[in-house]
């Protein structure tokens, strides 16, 4: 007698409550390099290893998680910086598919809007933008420029980083106001020189996985690729981690379109733009940096097109009103810590795609080479 086992398909929403516990650990927890990174998910989450495998493979699948990967902190590898367009109407959309399918330097791409009547309001396609060193980037963007019939662009690199981790999951239901009680870090942007073998296992070790790869013994297949042994290739990657060019383990939501459930993980995207007192931003930057639902928060210079505005930064929700209430709080924080806001506004995200920027001077050069960017 042949006895029939009905297995349930593993569940891919995000009401799972196995998947919920997972996620809110393995959207940005896992600081760093870790030999075992399953191995940490279950330890912080409390589910048993072999079912956080399981359930990550199976919402990868099916769409839920985006990508899985290991990734870096670009900006102590290749001179980066967020971009500001000015495209043309009836040519917005064109150009934002040509810098999303044609050009791996650059990551995020997302149509943008304000309601503030300032010249910003012209700029509606955002991205950012790594260009490894000896290259230009302002060579870059006018070579964009050409390709996609955008008239002018506005550079704003990253003077200071004070907040960066995602963590959808993490912020749902957030009350507004909620903060750390310790100030933001103000990490500086300097680029680490890399050797050739540490070239060959960050290469390796960035790179999204596919389901089929996610096993315990993560990175046995990267070493091999890198051509070094697996305790040589941890090595490298520890202290790559230690030089702060590691950034987290971790499986990336998909919250820009609806879920096989039609569920949203996140509806709105809002960039956040404060102007305050040149000489206070690096102490403004750590107070807006310790706000639970900012995902980034920079100093960067926006330059009179923008009112000038020097502290930004982003955050998402499923409510618009709900987001305005958690800038509203910060705004008051800022006022009551005695740092005036000359000017602030809000650039609402519309279409939007992600992806890592490649870093890889070596990719560069092939990459214009193909494209026709003249480097000399």
């Amino acid at each position: 007698m042949t006895t029939i086992v009905d297995v349930q398909p593993i569940p891919t929403d995000l009401a799972d409550s196995i998947n919920a516990r997972i996620l809110s650990v393995s959207e940005d927890r896992i600081q760093g390099f870790h030999l075992d990174p399953f191995g940490e998910i279950a330890r912080l989450s409390g589910v048993e290893i072999e079912t956080v495998i399981q359930h990550i493979q199976a919402m990868l699948r099916a769409g839920t998680i985006r990508r899985v990967r290991q990734t870096l902190m670009a900006i102590n590898l290749a001179p980066g910086s967020l971009v500001a367009w000015q495209v043309p109407e009836d040519k917005l959309q064109s150009a934002f598919d040509w810098m999303f399918r044609n050009d791996p330097f650059s990551g995020h791409v997302v149509v943008r809007s304000t309601d503030a009547d300032i010249a910003g309001a012209r700029y509606r396609l955002w991205t950012t933008l790594k260009v490894p060193q000896p290259f230009s980037m302002e060579k870059h963007c006018e070579f964009l420029c050409q390709q996609t019939g955008a008239t002018a662009f506005r550079l704003m690199p990253a003077k200071r980083l004070f907040a960066l981790g995602v963590g959808h999951m993490r912020r749902r239901g957030m009350a507004p106001g909620s903060k750390s009680d310790e100030l933001a870090e103000a990490q500086k942007t300097e680029i680490v020189s890399l050797d050739e073998l540490e070239w060959r296992v960050l290469v390796a070790l960035k790179r999204e996985f596919a389901a089929q790869e996610l096993t315990e013994n993560l990175w046995q297949a990267r070493a091999d690729e890198a051509g070094v042994p697996l305790d040589e290739f941890a090595q490298v990657a520890q202290n790559l981690s230690e030089r702060g060019v590691i950034g987290r383990f971790s499986t990336f939501l998909e919250h820009v379109k609806p879920l096989q459930s039609g569920e949203r993980v996140t509806r709105f995207n809002a960039l956040f733009h404060w102007a305050i007192p040149p000489g206070r931003e690096i102490e403004t930057g750590r107070e807006v940096g310790r706000f639970h639902i900012m995902t980034h928060a920079y100093w960067r210079e926006g330059g009179p097109d923008f009112n000038n505005v020097n502290i930004m930064g982003v955050a998402h929700g499923t409510d618009k009103k709900l987001l305005l209430e958690h800038k509203a709080a910060i705004d008051r924080h800022l006022e009551s810590v005695g740092i005036p806001i000359s000017y602030t506004n809000v650039f609402w995200g519309g279409r939007s795609e992600i992806k890592p920027s490649e870093i890889s001077p070596l990719a560069y050069r092939e990459w214009a080479r193909e494209s026709g960017l003249p480097l000399d």
